[in-house]
C-alpha cells in the first residue's frame, strides 16, 4: 500500500513538471524549437541642455 502511494506521488509529480521543462517558443507549423536570445536591455542616457551627460530626472535633461 505504501509503495502504491508513494507512486502515485511521484507520478504526479512527475507530469505537473514536464510542461515546465519544454520550450514555449513554437514555429509557424505548431512545432517546438529553440528560442531566440533575448536582447539586453539598453540603459536609458540623458543630456543636459549643454551637451553633457546628465543624470535622468533633473531638470533640462532630455533622453537620447
Amino acid at each position: 500500500m505504501r509503495k502504491l502511494l508513494f507512486a502515485a506521488a511521484s507520478l504526479g509529480l512527475l507530469v505537473t513538471a514536464t510542461p515546465s521543462i519544454a520550450a514555449p517558443c513554437k514555429d509557424a507549423k505548431g512545432k517546438f524549437t529553440k528560442c531566440p536570445p533575448k536582447a539586453p536591455v539598453k540603459a536609458t542616457r540623458c543630456k543636459a541642455a549643454n551637451g553633457k551627460f546628465a543624470k535622468c530626472g533633473t531638470p533640462g535633461a532630455k533622453p537620447i
